[in-house]
């Protein structure tokens, strides 16, 4: 995507981190066995190429209007900020790699100033592809959201597909100052069903955390292993949950998100094909679903999205 005004495309510049902002904490998301985030890749004889990319994005408040302060790219990673009917402005993140296999690199990162409101997703699926073998590692994508006082950011990623032998380690962290607010949605995918695909050896690390200053608020583990996925002597099965292929969370943090879950539950009691467990407490709502593949439960994110966002529409992106 060429770069307009406000923007900056800086190709594969080792140390993209720290020339989008010098104080950023990458390094907290960071392997500290690995190199620094600041050194380029090693060139190996005979290795395989890797993809890596960053795509920040920061938004301010302007006579009322959410608009786009910076936008900064680079390598596989673009954001794209389409014209859109409703007064949130939307953005959609994007790898043009078309995929994550092991070693690969991806940042995502949405700033909003005070009083800013933006909706974020991704233009497709994400995929996670077979790492590569023993020697593959892993492949990491880190999504950072820095949310100013009274700002509103609904993050909505379409699903991620986990192939076999796929290794990945994602954080997604959210950062709210006083009054701000934050809608989270993920979904994981093991293989597609309908090419009879089985999943049998994962390496999955998944964590999303939303604080507030120095405290967290929510932080939501996740992981799937060979282990989750094969009982000794059956052989490959799908994974945890009562055979779900497919699983999906969503989070709403903010003043009064509790008094949505009534709601919910009425809504998703009685869905086809997908199951669906609400909680709500003390700002916090927070939804867990399983399916057996990945429609039914998009259409039940669908659902649950349009409660937790007050009927608006979901990203134009989206197909269902």
């Amino acid at each position: 995507m060429p770069c307009g005004a406000g923007c900056r495309d800086e190709g594969a510049k080792p140390g993209m981190a720290q020339a989008l902002a010098p104080d950023y904490p990458w390094a907290m998301f960071h392997d500290p066995a690995s190199p620094p985030l600041s050194a380029p890749a090693p060139a190996l004889r005979g290795a395989m190429q890797r993809a890596s990319g960053e795509a920040a994005v920061t938004m301010r408040q302007r006579g009322g209007r959410t608009q786009v302060a910076d936008l900064a790219q680079s390598g596989s990673a673009r954001a794209m900020l389409p014209r859109v009917h409703g007064t949130d402005p939307e953005v959609v993140f994007l790898n043009t790699a078309g995929g994550l296999t092991g070693g690969d690199a991806l940042r995502y990162s949405l700033d909003l100033g005070p009083g800013a409101r933006a909706v974020a997703t991704t233009q497709t699926a994400e995929r996670a592809y077979d790492a590569g073998g023993p020697g593959g590692g892993r492949a990491t994508m880190q999504v950072r959201l820095t949310l100013g006082q009274g700002a509103h950011a609904d993050w909505l990623p379409q699903e991620t597909i986990l192939y076999d032998r796929a290794a990945l380690s994602r954080r997604t962290r959210a950062d709210l100052a006083p009054g701000a607010s934050v809608l989270l949605a993920e979904m994981l995918v093991l293989g597609r069903a309908a090419m009879g695909e089985q999943v049998a050896h994962l390496a999955l690390s998944d964590r999303r955390e939303v604080w507030r200053g120095a405290v967290p608020v929510l932080v939501d583990p996740f992981a799937l292993t060979d282990a989750s996925l094969c009982l000794p002597g059956t052989g490959p099965r799908p994974a945890l949950l009562a055979g779900a292929r497919a699983v999906a969370m969503l989070a709403l943090v903010a003043e009064g998100a509790e008094d949505a879950a009534a709601p919910l539950r009425a809504a998703l009691a009685r869905l086809e094909g997908a199951e669906a467990a609400v909680s709500g407490w003390d700002g916090r709502c927070l939804v867990r679903l399983r399916a057996p593949d990945g429609l039914p439960m998009r259409r039940a994110v669908a659902r649950a999205l349009h409660i937790l966002r007050g009927g608006a529409s979901l990203p134009r992106v989206w197909q269902i």
